[in-house]
């Protein structure tokens, strides 16, 4: 336990609210901001992606007890089930037998969130809009326009857990020596919906990442407890094969007729949810320091937004948590040093993730698809199960382990090269799983 403080976190996404549970076991007094109505009072639909939980989000909600709580509401997925344009369907599995990320509804997550929050003793405040923040003593100012008057709110520390356009970084941003960019994908998303049979089962196997991967873009399904499956298309914004070709319901029939004509069955209210949600934009930002003194703090997407092709997104927020908690418990009441530690321990990784998920969509939308590279995995996986102490793919460095980011990006180029001499041996068709490939690998690991 720390010295008891008056903390607000501004944001009531999902790293805001777990790490408003964090800090009120601590024992402080934590107040929670967000512009937007309760969640648990609105439909929350058209602009979502499924989540999914891996082993650093599980961590963090170990380490507070939530766990059992959050797997309820949760699906296995052990494998990608990769729909190809001719019909056939490979399946790609994760990790060894019984690993599996969680597919999450996002809305459904956060509301339970909340309550879990309130039940600690957290206070929410919606519909409260922070438009500035005041660095040196940690005062929020709130009003109703962001031109019209404001009243003050004076605490000891405030976290900014307000998403990749967060006010308090805004703030924080306007300072020397503060370093920012921002850029958008020319790939726009839009969610589409596989809803439940009749008899609330799913249409298509729960426990799988559905990918239907075409080049430069891609559309994917995630399934919900309900029954139904959260889909996104994925897709350039402008030129070929892209949002703005699709201006009627005869162009989007046709379109989907071509590149995805098993989903016709399974997505009957395709015309009516492609015309009724946004398209949205997918936008990467980074930014450094993360902290000011000792008051101000910036976590998750507000310090580092990726995009969603690695599904690291919620994870490495958690991970910041799990971070900022260790560093909280080594430094005591030092908060200088706390919010010093985090950042420097955070930035490298928080980079390296970006990096990975942007590389990450290349993998979904065009590899999924190509034999050579299905065979490399099948190659990786058969010497990681007889090698487990000299490989472990990059994927399961990401996602199954608490390896830091930045070390699986650096040994999954390594693991690359290594990779791409195998790739070239004579009859590697045949011979991927004889003594000479594995001799091959062991000696280029040297």
């Amino acid at each position: 336990m720390q010295n008891p403080q008056k903390i607000a976190v501004v944001g009531s996404g999902l790293v805001g609210t777990l790490l408003a549970i964090y800090l009120k076991r601590q024992g402080h007094n934590v107040h929670v901001y967000d512009r937007s109505p309760d969640i648990r009072t609105v439909e929350f639909s058209g602009r979502s992606i499924n989540l999914v939980m891996s082993t650093r989000g599980w961590k963090a909600m170990e380490d507070v007890g939530l766990d059992d709580e959050i797997r309820k509401i949760g699906i296995p997925v052990d494998k990608r089930a990769i729909h190809l344009k001719d019909g056939k369907l490979n399946y790609q599995y994760y990790g060894k037998d019984g690993e599996a990320i969680f597919s999450l509804s996002r809305g459904v997550l956060n509301r339970r969130m909340i309550d879990l929050a309130e039940a600690e003793g957290v206070e929410f405040f919606f519909e409260h809009k922070i438009w500035d923040v005041t660095l040196a003593d940690a005062t929020l100012h709130i009003g109703e326009t962001e031109r019209g008057e404001w009243t003050e709110l004076k605490y000891d520390k405030v976290f900014g857990a307000d998403g990749a356009f967060s006010r308090i970084r805004h703030r924080m941003q306007r300072q020397s020596m503060f370093d920012y960019s921002q850029e958008f994908m020319k790939i726009g998303y839009k969610e589409l919906h596989i809803p439940a049979n009749p008899d609330g089962t799913h249409k298509v196997d729960k426990n799988s990442l559905h990918i239907w991967p075409r080049g430069n873009f891609m559309l994917m399904a995630l399934a919900n407890l309900d029954g139904s499956f959260t889909c996104t298309l994925f897709m350039p914004f402008e030129g070929e094969n892209s949002f703005e070709q699709l201006k009627d319901k005869e162009s989007l029939v046709n379109f989907f007729a071509q590149y995805f004509p098993d989903t016709k069955e399974v997505i009957p209210d395709l015309v009516e949810d492609f015309f009724k949600n946004p398209t949205s934009y997918l936008v990467m930002m980074k930014c450094y320091p993360w902290t000011f003194e000792d008051k101000v703090a910036l976590i998750g997407d507000a310090s580092h937004a990726i995009v969603p092709f690695y599904g690291q997104g919620m994870n490495a927020g958690f991970e910041d948590i799990t971070v900022l908690s260790e560093m909280m418990s080594k430094y005591g009441d030092d908060w200088g040093m706390i919010f010093s530690e985090y950042e420097k321990s955070r930035k490298p990784n928080a980079d390296a993730i970006a990096e990975l998920s942007l590389r990450n969509f290349i993998e979904m939308s065009t590899k999924t698809a190509d034999e050579n590279f299905l065979l490399q995995k099948k190659i990786e996986k058969w010497f990681s199960d007889k090698h487990p102490d000299k490989w472990l793919p990059l994927y399961s460095r990401v996602t199954f382990s608490l390896h830091p980011y930045s070390e699986a990006l650096a040994l999954g180029d390594f693991q690359n090269k290594i990779m791409e001499e195998v790739m070239q041996m004579p009859n590697i068709e045949e011979n991927w799983n004889s003594p000479e490939v594995e001799n091959k690998i062991i000696d280029l690991l040297k």
